[in-house]
């Protein structure tokens, strides 16, 4: 690292330390009070080609922190010359994943059991910042550091395809026991029926016309999966014969076949067979479930 000079805003002075080695501390100071009054230090070590590790041990609330951080972030950057730099927060810890966020860093995942603490493994959440980020001060910035803390929900698109003697087409995957529906999980930055499109292209070899949406569904966490919200689309009525022309991929599905309302039960889900008699019997009609039920209130 390059030599380092004193930092200051309106309110506070960063004193640096003699650069050891690899890691550069700030003692903090308020500047904007006789006489002034030390608040904490702030520390960038350098752990690996370009990158450094931010922490601080700060009082005075979370703006003197933020503001203490978004200044120690920017010299970094600018005199020290690093191209990313990395926070790494106990989950728990609300305050400092505040102070993280405010100062421009993005959360990009948890690394579960990373640290020891007391004897007990301890989750740690990264928040990253690299020297090209727009800052937080923008539009862009904000929005993008607040994109990286709302949920990611999960998307399934699945689509119901009846013939004319009233059953549903199922296949037979791969992966578990249960038939299931056609189509799959929504990709980022695919809207929900090109993804269902796409996955009856891919599992069957057509992409069937879409008519509309049958029931649109909240599925609770099950068996490792986390909650998603799935919507479940209308495939339309066809001729028997359809299954003929259709072409089970042959790596996930294994095979397909019609089945009747009255004998899904054991072949699929819990949750299908709670759920598809009921759209079977009512086709015309959107049915918003939560976990293959109706919501009724």
């Amino acid at each position: 690292m390059t030599a380092v000079h004193p930092l200051s805003d309106a309110e506070l002075t960063l004193r640096p330390s003699q650069p050891n080695g690899q890691l550069v501390t700030f003692d903090v100071e308020r500047s904007d009070v006789e006489p002034s009054e030390p608040v904490g230090t702030v520390e960038v070590r350098q752990t690996g080609p370009g990158v450094g590790l931010v922490t601080w041990a700060l009082d005075g609330g979370i703006g003197v922190a933020e503001r203490t951080v978004r200044l120690v972030a920017e010299y970094a950057f600018g005199e020290l010359g690093l191209e990313r730099l990395q926070v790494e927060v106990d989950p728990d810890l609300h305050s400092s994943a505040r102070i993280a966020i405010r100062s421009g860093f993005r959360r990009e995942g948890v690394l579960r059991g990373a640290v020891l603490v007391e004897g007990q493994r301890r989750d740690v959440a990264i928040y990253g910042m690299r020297a090209d980020d727009p800052r937080p001060d923008t539009v862009t910035g904000w929005t993008a550091l607040m994109d990286s803390t709302l949920p990611k929900k999960r998307v399934i698109a699945h689509v119901v395809v009846r013939d004319t003697a009233g059953r549903v087409l199922l296949c037979q995957v791969s992966y578990k026991k249960d038939l299931e529906l056609p189509g799959g999980v929504v990709e980022p930055d695919e809207d929900p029926a090109t993804g269902a499109s796409r996955e009856l292209e891919e599992e069957l070899g057509t992409a069937l016309p879409l008519l509309g949406v049958l029931a649109i569904d909240w599925l609770p966490r099950w068996e490792g999966w986390g909650d998603a919200v799935e919507i479940l689309y209308d495939g339309g009525i066809h001729d028997p014969s359809l299954i003929d022309r259709l072409q089970p991929d042959g790596f996930e599905i294994k095979a397909i076949s019609w089945r009747a309302p009255d004998e899904l039960a054991g072949l699929v889900s819990p949750l299908n067979a709670r759920r598809l008699p009921m759209l079977l019997a009512a086709p015309d009609q959107l049915h918003n479930l939560s976990n293959g039920s109706p919501i009724t209130s």
